[in-house]
């Protein structure tokens, strides 16, 4: 069994890039404030407040006193589902000129979140009665909106993070491309064979592009009553696309699953189990988020 001392440093000053902390209108199992009090066991450095629903940098503001005196940073972005405007690059562009770090093209608004939900995948059902729209990236021609390309420029102006959301492999590829021609450097595709559908080759075409893989310890951890796969299967990904471009982030906040931190460390000790070296497991946790947030420029 590996030491406890070795999970510690492997992730000390890690950065979680997918924490889904409250208020939102699915159910939550502690607010950012919460999220970031516990982040304190592991020395967590930082963390992304991710939100289907808003821009959850104004939730930041709202709390700063609260946050101002815990060591785990909490930042906010906007993901362009139907309840913000779909591709909106007004509401993007409050969102980061108000320090947000982060924007989520469609998730839970995706073609393929959509028929994923409709094909029995499931998701958390909103505690209050909300419409879901379908957001498109591509107009009736099959070429991206102008908006895609708007919303593109104000994220090249602020360095910020663009995340694939839920969007098929096509759109991604596509979006992807457009915004390297654009000079944005930070992007990052969260669970790529969940709900968006791709395996290890094709996330090859998407770290072309620039991207980072990124995995979530609820979809490994044991403990997790939904988790899909073994750390195994964690590991296999990491060795094929290589931990310099993948990223471990923790997925959760939803009420009823475990807190994030000890998640990170049962998922991180099975894979210091299995042979990923400690220095590795160090750059997905810990190096890989902290560039992809801008932390160090």
């Amino acid at each position: 069994m590996i030491r406890p001392s070795a999970i510690e440093r492997a992730l000390h000053g890690l950065v979680d890039l997918h924490c889904h902390s409250g208020p939102n209108p699915l159910p939550r199992r502690f607010d950012h404030v919460g999220a970031a009090a516990d982040g304190a066991r592991l020395g967590m450095r930082a963390l992304l407040a991710k939100s289907h629903h808003h821009n959850t940098v104004m939730d930041l503001l709202a709390m700063r006193d609260r946050l101002a005196p815990l060591s785990t940073a909490v930042y906010g972005g906007i993901a362009l589902n139907n309840q913000v405007g779909g591709i909106n690059p007004y509401a993007v562009e409050m969102c980061l000129r108000m320090g947000g770090r982060c924007v989520w093209f469609p998730t839970i608004s995706s073609r393929a979140h959509i028929d994923h939900h409709n094909s029995g995948g499931g998701f958390p059902k909103p505690t209050i009665p909300l419409s879901l729209a379908q957001v498109d990236v591509r107009g009736p021609d099959g070429a991206l909106i102008p908006e895609v390309g708007r919303v593109l420029d104000v994220i090249a102006e602020s360095g910020a993070l663009l995340s694939a959301g839920h969007m098929a492999p096509g759109d991604i590829l596509e979006v992807f491309a457009a915004a390297r021609d654009r000079g944005i450097r930070r992007l990052v595709v969260s669970h790529p064979n969940f709900v968006i559908g791709s395996d290890p080759a094709q996330c090859q075409e998407f770290v072309r592009l620039g991207a980072y893989i990124e995995h979530e310890t609820s979809m490994y951890d044991p403990e997790v009553a939904q988790a899909r796969w073994s750390p195994r299967q964690l590991l296999d990904w990491i060795e094929q696309v290589g931990p310099e471009r993948t990223v471990l982030a923790s997925d959760l906040g939803q009420a009823g699953r475990p807190m994030p931190v000890d998640s990170f460390i049962r998922v991180g000790s099975a894979l210091l189990d299995l042979g990923l070296p400690e220095k590795d497991l160090g750059q997905i946790v810990r190096v890989n988020p902290s560039y992809l947030l801008g932390l160090d420029d």
